[in-house]
């Protein structure tokens, strides 16, 4: 198997050499290959020793193929052609990823927004089996979804101990749960972290089931593995070098980019894995997915069809192991320990809070600073600031050297698709209609007026992954939070909150949490969400 790591910069080469000659000489590559979990330090050593099982993956995660293979079948027999996962961050990136590059079908559940929720449930329920993916058991979002997904079953006369699949680790509430209901359950292993897991049951099970080949995806990670035990032609230690001296001589902007390649949406697990290893004690590496380069002296730009920078050769199985591998290098380059996530509950803590003192009430929005049009905006603005157009300028002003800014939508990120296009329009034309829908447009219209990174996030999804970095990494971010109304919303069974009321929530608790740090923050709030996101995209242009 080809796997390898071409260099398209003299300079960056260079750094990383160097850097890999002296990782060799202090014996990490072997000392990471057999689990060494001292490698981080003193203090990260005991979270270490139960984090390491991704190295082992190739070989111990064949182990569940015969379980999944059962699973698969009975799903086939019953004509379960609908594969919803409900799952958060690396429950449910990497399965995106592999059914994404597998042509296959999948229906990702990682939203609290109702209409997104509304259009699964929709969706052939009658054929649908539900994967519960939740390594703790206890993450809001996917309780939310099974909960939901057990009332529409009962409600079309299905068992949902027929129709629901449970993987998490052992000993977590929700294996007891799902064993109290009946449900089908495949531990995951628990030596593994959340962003580790693409080739443990998190990422296999669903993938399976939607009809990717994951026997083959073991195998592209098996045929690896011999060459991470080594300092010489050792992929993921060029990677990782190449990484964390870019970052240590300040280029921590780390650029991802995957155009015309095989593997489909690659970068977005890379984000999650990169982002939450190393964003904390004020340190880090930002990922910039869905971008182009500015050539900032801040920047290193990697990926798997790059001509600069840096660039991954090699299959998905084997993708997965070496930018694991590379994000554990990197963190003990910058002196961290990639394997916590110390900032991530700070936002589930207030969201929870914001809905206790809630209450039956409005939860608290406060007032807007200013309206323009179906826009409301939230925040600290300048005096001068009249509309919208005049907001997206005080951002960019505010964004520090070497700083970034954040875009952070909680809304349907599916919506755009479903915007009417005329039968007849061309491939173009179709991607011009989304785009003119798209809130994630607004990346590219404001990157295009600053040479500073800009990037997007999809709420809650990004707490779980680039949340870490903007609350644990340097202080330079500034950041623009969207949230949108709700038209017809969702009650979670069980619980006293809908749907849109828990999304609202959860950004107003990210938003307190991003505030508490003393950074620029605002929120625009769509009172229609259409017209929102037109009139928004048509201020960012006249900026």
């Amino acid at each position: 198997m080809d796997m390898s790591i071409t260099f398209g910069d003299e300079a960056v080469a260079a750094e990383a050499a160097a850097a890999v000659r002296k990782l060799a000489e202090e014996g990490v590559p072997e000392a990471l290959s057999r689990g060494d979990a001292s490698l981080w330090g003193g203090e990260a050593e005991s979270e270490a020793r139960i984090r390491l099982g991704w190295l082992d993956l190739p070989t111990t995660s064949r182990e569940l193929l015969p379980e999944i293979s059962k699973l698969v079948e009975r799903a086939r027999a019953e004509n379960l052609e609908h594969v919803v996962l409900a799952g958060m961050g690396g429950s449910s990136l990497a399965p995106e990823v592999i059914c994404a590059t597998s042509d296959v079908a999948l229906t990702v559940l990682d939203t609290t927004d109702p209409g997104q929720v509304r259009r699964a449930l929709a969706d052939r329920l009658d054929r649908t089996i539900l994967v519960v993916s939740s390594k703790s058991g206890s993450t809001v979002e996917t309780d939310s979804h099974r909960r939901i997904y057990e009332q529409a079953f009962r409600d079309a006369g299905i068992d949902p101990a027929d129709r629901i699949v449970v993987v998490t680790d052992p000993g977590s509430p929700l294996e007891q749960a799902a064993i109290e209901s009946g449900y089908t359950v495949i531990l995951a292993d628990p030596n593994v972290g959340g962003r580790y897991s693409a080739l443990t049951a998190f990422g296999l099970v669903p993938s399976a089931l939607a009809g990717a080949d994951i026997g083959r995806l073991l195998d592209q990670a098996a045929e690896v593995r011999p060459q991470l035990a080594g300092g010489e032609g050792n992929p993921g230690l060029e990677l990782g070098a190449a990484l964390g001296a870019a970052a240590l001589a300040g280029r921590d902007k780390l650029v991802l980019e995957d155009s015309l390649s095989a593997i489909n949406g690659l970068p977005d697990w890379i984000e999650q894995l990169i982002a939450e290893s190393t964003g904390k004690q004020g340190k880090g590496i930002l990922p910039v997915v869905g971008a182009d380069p500015n050539e900032a002296d801040d920047e290193l730009v990697a990926g798997i069809d790059t001509e600069g920078g840096v660039q991954v050769d090699g299959p998905l199985g084997a993708q997965f192991l070496i930018w694991e591998y590379a994000t554990a290098v990197a963190g003990r380059m910058l002196g961290i320990n990639p394997f916590d996530q110390p900032n991530v509950a700070e936002s589930k803590e207030n969201t929870a809070r914001i809905l206790g003192d809630g209450g039956d009430g409005a939860l608290p929005t406060g007032a807007p600073a200013l309206v323009d049009g179906p826009v409301e905006v939230y925040g600290d603005l300048p005096a001068d600031v009249k509309d919208l157009s005049g907001v997206f300028t005080a951002l960019l002003e505010q964004i520090p050297d070497r700083g970034y800014l954040a875009i952070l939508a909680f809304l349907d990120r599916e919506a755009a698709f479903d915007v009417p296009v005329p039968p007849e329009a061309s491939f173009e034309e179709i991607t011009d209609i989304w785009a003119a829908h798209d809130p994630a447009t607004l990346q590219g219209l404001l990157a295009f007026r600053t040479d500073h990174p800009v990037t997007f996030g999809w709420g809650p999804r990004y707490l779980h992954s680039t949340g870490q970095y903007h609350k644990g990494g340097p202080q330079n971010g500034v950041f623009l939070e969207i949230t949108g109304a709700v038209e017809e919303d969702l009650q979670v069974p069980g619980r006293p909150y809908t749907l849109g009321r828990l999304q609202l929530a959860q950004a107003l608790g990210d938003l307190d949490a991003l505030r508490g740090r003393g950074r620029p923050v605002v929120r625009l709030h769509l009172t229609d969400r259409k017209a929102g996101v037109r009139h928004l995209l048509d201020a960012a242009r006249e900026v």
